[in-house]
C-alpha cells in the first residue's frame, strides 16, 4: 500500500524505492513516538507522505495534492462511482473535500459577497483527461438549476494548475449584469454540462481566461457566462467546484437539495440539512448522497426530454 500511495505523488519510478526504503528508517528511528491515537497504518502513511513532499520539493518539483490523491483513490478503489452523475456532491463521500467547503478562508470571502448564513448545496467534480475531447459550453450555472433568488456564489477550485493549455475557465466580463440568456440544449459529445446549455455567439476576444495554480479558487456569479475549452495538455485538469454555497435565503424552486450548514443559521429552512462525512465512502453517507443524485437529476432535467451522462 504504500508503495502505491507513493508512486502516485512521484510518478518515478526509478526513485521509489528509495523513497519508500527512507520512510521505513525514519519510522523505526521513531517508533517510541507511535503512541496508538491512530492506526499503524495512517502513522506510517503521514511518515511516506512528508518523505515524499520533501522529496519533490528537493526536485524543485510541486507535491500532488491531497484532495488529488483521494479523488484518485476513490477512483481506484470504487471504479465508476465519479462517473456520470457520480461527480456531484462528491464532499459527502470526501472528507478532505469536506474540508475544504468548510475552509475558513473560503469562508470569509464568500460572506463577504452572500451575508453570513452560508449553506453548501453541491459540490461537482469536472476533471479533463488528458488528450480527451471534454470542454464545457458557454453558459449561465442559474439557468437550469432552480436557485431563487441569485444570493449564491459558485467556488472554482484548482486541484491541479488550471491553464489555456489545458482547459481552463474563460469568464465574459460583464455578462452578468444582463438577464438569463438564451441557451441551446445541443447534449453534444464531450459536453461536460448536463444538457450541452450552450450561449451562442459569445465574443471569445471579450473573455479572460482564468488560470489557476493547483489550489487556487475563483469565485463567480451565477449568471455570468463562461466556458472552457479541450485540455491538450498530457495531464489531468481537476477542479473541484462548490456549487454552490448559498443564503439561507434562496429556495429551489425545481426541486429537493441536501445542503450542509457552513456558517450562521438556516433560518428559512427551505432544504435537507446532510451530515459531514467522518470516513471516506462511508456507507451511510453513500446512501444519502444517493438520493441526493436522484433529486439533482430530477432539478437538472426538469421539462427536458432528453437526458444526458450527466
Amino acid at each position: 500500500k504504500p508503495t502505491r500511495l507513493l508512486y502516485r505523488m512521484v510518478r518515478d519510478q526509478s526513485r521509489i524505492e528509495d523513497i519508500v526504503q527512507d520512510s521505513f528508517i525514519k519510522a523505526y528511528r521513531a517508533i517510541n513516538n507511535f503512541r496508538g491515537d491512530s492506526a499503524f497504518y495512517t502513522w506510517l502513511y503521514r511518515i511516506g507522505v512528508n518523505t515524499a513532499k520533501n522529496h519533490l520539493v528537493s526536485l524543485g518539483r510541486r507535491p500532488k495534492a491531497m484532495d488529488n490523491l483521494e479523488i484518485e483513490d476513490i477512483e481506484n478503489k470504487w471504479p465508476n462511482e465519479l462517473e456520470g452523475i457520480g461527480r456531484n456532491y462528491v464532499h459527502m463521500l470526501s472528507p478532505i473535500l469536506d474540508k475544504v467547503c468548510h475552509n475558513l478562508k473560503i469562508l470569509d470571502a464568500v460572506e463577504s459577497i452572500i451575508g453570513k448564513n452560508i449553506l453548501i448545496c453541491g459540490t461537482t467534480l469536472f476533471i479533463k483527461n488528458p488528450n480527451e475531447k471534454g470542454f464545457v459550453s458557454f453558459h449561465q450555472d442559474a439557468k437550469y438549476i432552480g436557485l431563487e433568488p441569485h444570493n449564491w456564489i459558485t467556488a472554482w477550485i484548482a486541484v491541479t494548475d488550471s491553464n489555456e493549455n489545458n482547459g481552463c475557465m474563460r469568464m465574459w466580463s460583464g455578462s452578468h449584469k444582463k438577464k438569463l440568456q438564451k441557451h441551446n440544449q445541443k447534449f453534444d459529445e464531450g459536453n461536460l454540462l448536463t444538457r450541452g446549455q450552450t450561449v451562442e455567439d459569445v465574443p471569445i476576444d471579450k473573455t479572460t481566461p482564468i488560470a489557476l495554480k493547483a489550489g487556487q479558487m475563483s469565485l463567480h456569479h451565477p449568471t455570468i457566462v463562461h466556458g472552457s475549452g479541450l485540455n491538450r495538455s498530457n495531464d489531468r485538469r481537476i477542479g473541484f467546484v462548490i456549487q454552490s454555497y448559498i443564503g439561507s435565503n434562496v429556495d429551489q424552486v425545481l426541486g429537493k437539495m441536501y445542503v450542509q450548514q457552513a456558517r450562521g443559521n438556516d433560518i428559512q429552512k427551505f432544504h435537507e440539512h446532510t451530515e459531514r462525512p467522518k470516513k471516506l465512502m462511508d456507507p451511510n453517507q453513500v446512501q444519502i448522497r444517493k438520493k441526493a443524485n436522484e433529486e439533482l437529476s430530477k432539478i437538472f432535467y426538469k421539462d427536458s426530454t432528453k437526458k444526458g451522462k450527466y
